[in-house]
């Protein structure tokens, strides 16, 4: 593993450098939402890097998924490149994508401990369509995430260091490995991101999203003694924000899938960008992500301690949802008061 960190690592460090001297992928103009906390240009190929990594550590966990996670990421890249500018179209293929892939590999949901969703869920058309929209769910709001350094890439190193010691207690070894090295590659992007050198993209979000939500659903299915709302609190960020976020644009009589900068991370850079004026840019980014990791990161300790208790991840859930609603609210009422 040591060995293929290595060679990973080498192969990031090389193909940075040869496409930062060419200039290559650095004529293309940033969308205004990609432009709010950084106006510089930077590589956003951090999905090709965590697909490299496929290959080098050899992820046997994803040969079910191989094909699926490539095409999304291939989507993500070709969003990223300018070549797929529509919204909407790429919305259809992400359904279709994951469509096809919970009926390929029959990836169901047999138990919510919600006695009614539990009793529509036996119909399998219902199964399938429920468990491909979480999936979407995942996908897209990992892709609104993604606005600070740092942020989606911490967010996920934080799940599977927990996913990690969930296993090292439950002697649940046979995806050790996928795991750690997984891990291991997040980790080496996240220097990069932190060094504005790379972004993830949308493919890297893409792939980021519905590799996760594959793997819990699977994990859940394989151990339930785990509570599935453990599952639900590990995601809920990405998933509350893009639920919150279909809400709010519908307020505002905006179309749900298209991009703007009133998301909460987006607020409390700016925020915090009022309260320090003389801090640079790239530090109040670095600061708004870190902000809100350690937040998850606590929330997430302390339902690690809870993972089969019901009770207690729906109430940490609940608590999350009204932190977040709370804050978001605060920060755009200081801010539109300044």
């Amino acid at each position: 593993m040591i060995f293929n960190s290595l060679i990973f690592i080498i192969i990031c460090l090389a193909l940075n450098y040869i496409l930062t001297k060419n200039y290559y992928l650095f004529k293309i103009k940033k969308d205004p939402h990609q432009n709010f906390a950084n106006k510089s240009y930077i590589l956003p190929i951090g999905g090709t890097y965590i697909f490299i990594s496929i290959f080098i550590f050899n992820y046997q966990f994803l040969n079910i998924i191989y094909f699926y996670l490539f095409i999304l990421t291939f989507i993500g890249i070709l969003s990223d490149l300018k070549k797929l500018n529509s919204p909407m179209f790429r919305l259809f293929l992400q359904i279709l994508v994951i469509l096809i892939c919970v009926l390929n590999n029959d990836i169901t949901l047999s138990s919510t401990r919600l006695v009614f969703l539990d009793t529509i869920l036996e119909y399998k058309l219902f199964n399938i369509v429920f468990v491909s929209f979480c999936i979407l769910i995942v996908v897209n709001g990992t892709n609104f995430i993604d606005g600070l350094n740092g942020l989606v890439i911490t967010y996920y190193s934080i799940i599977l260091f927990f996913l990690i010691l969930l296993g090292l207690e439950n002697y649940l070894f046979q995806n050790s490995e996928f795991l750690v090295s997984l891990l291991i590659t997040l980790l080496v992007l996240l220097v990069f991101n932190f060094m504005n050198k790379i972004y993830l993209g949308d493919g890297g979000s893409y792939l980021l999203g519905f590799l996760f939500a594959i793997y819990l659903i699977k994990l859940y299915m394989s151990n339930q003694h785990i509570s599935p709302y453990f599952i639900i609190l590990l995601l809920w960020y990405p998933c509350y924000e893009n639920l919150f976020s279909i809400i709010r644009k519908y307020s505002y009589k905006l179309s749900p899938i298209t991009p703007d900068t009133k998301h909460l991370h987006q607020l409390l850079f700016n925020f915090l960008k009022l309260r320090f004026k003389k801090k640079s840019n790239n530090f109040i980014n670095n600061i708004s992500s870190i902000v809100i990791n350690i937040y998850n990161f606590s929330t997430f300790f302390i339902g690690y301690h809870f993972s089969s208790k019901t009770d207690i991840l729906i109430s940490l859930i609940l608590i999350n949802i009204f932190i977040y609603s709370y804050a978001y609210f605060s920060f755009l009422k200081k801010i539109l008061n300044k």
